[in-house]
């Protein structure tokens, strides 16, 4: 299975993203970083959280494509996957991280790494979605068609849509101590933005020959065509777990 951004990266998708901010995505975390601390943001993305993340501590932004860090930035970034971090061992004090873990096709692997760059006593911060939870409303045959279509596509690129429902336990597998969790809901979309969202994902992906699931994944974009015509107006919240632990 290829692991990779299911999301993509077409304009859509990166307004999405760098509306999200330190000051909500990463709130839960900010006791966390004292001054001096060195910070791992991982799976940064475009940097939109990682350049306001931690101003009074030593910040690292690390993910698999290149940010676009506002200029000039105090923020040293490294290009690199989660599984291999070019980090020495128990360097780290504090690892935060939004939004990768539902992306991510072995995330033992990735825990396993920042346990190894945290530092004893090091603490981790993740926020990851679960889309089991997420409250859309009206919820139509058409919408859970759609959704179900997203939620393959997301599995195809070797990703878990309900990441948040067993990051938990994943932590504790991997030997992280003192798990905090607590949910939180977001209204990351507008109801509509949501459909058109979906629909061109399924598009996107249905254009490529080679896609899995040809059948399931052309029902579910005929779904989503028609949730984008329906004139219900709705509402989309995303539901994300944040977590603490401890190394």
């Amino acid at each position: 299975m290829l692991e990779g951004y299911a999301p993509g990266y077409a304009e859509d998708a990166l307004s999405m993203m760098n509306t999200r901010t330190a000051s909500d995505r990463a709130a839960f975390a900010q006791p966390l970083f004292t001054p001096g601390a060195k910070v791992l943001d991982l799976g940064c993305g475009q940097g939109s959280i990682t350049a306001t993340l931690a101003p009074s501590c030593h910040v690292i932004g690390v993910d698999i494509h290149h940010a676009l860090l506002p200029m000039p930035s105090t923020v040293d970034y490294i290009n690199a996957t989660a599984y291999a971090l070019p980090l020495k061992t128990a360097s780290i004090d504090v690892v935060f991280s939004h939004a990768l873990f539902e992306h991510l096709t072995n995330p033992a692997a990735a825990l396993a790494e920042i346990r190894r760059v945290l530092r004893p006593g090091g603490h981790l911060a993740i926020s990851t979605s679960d889309w089991s939870r997420a409250k859309i409303r009206p919820r139509t045959a058409n919408v859970d068609a759609a959704l179900r279509g997203h939620y393959l596509l997301r599995r195809h690129h070797g990703g878990d849509p309900f990441s948040g429902r067993t990051i938990a336990t994943k932590l504790a597998a991997a030997g992280f101590t003192n798990i905090t969790e607590r949910t939180r809901y977001r209204e990351d979309l507008s109801y509509r933005a949501l459909a058109l969202y979906v629909e061109s994902r399924l598009a996107a992906a249905l254009a490529n020959p080679q896609t899995k699931d040809q059948d399931q994944l052309t029902s579910a974009a005929r779904s989503a065509w028609s949730w984008t015509k329906s004139a219900a107006i709705g509402d989309f919240h995303q539901c994300w777990q944040e977590l603490t632990a401890t190394h």
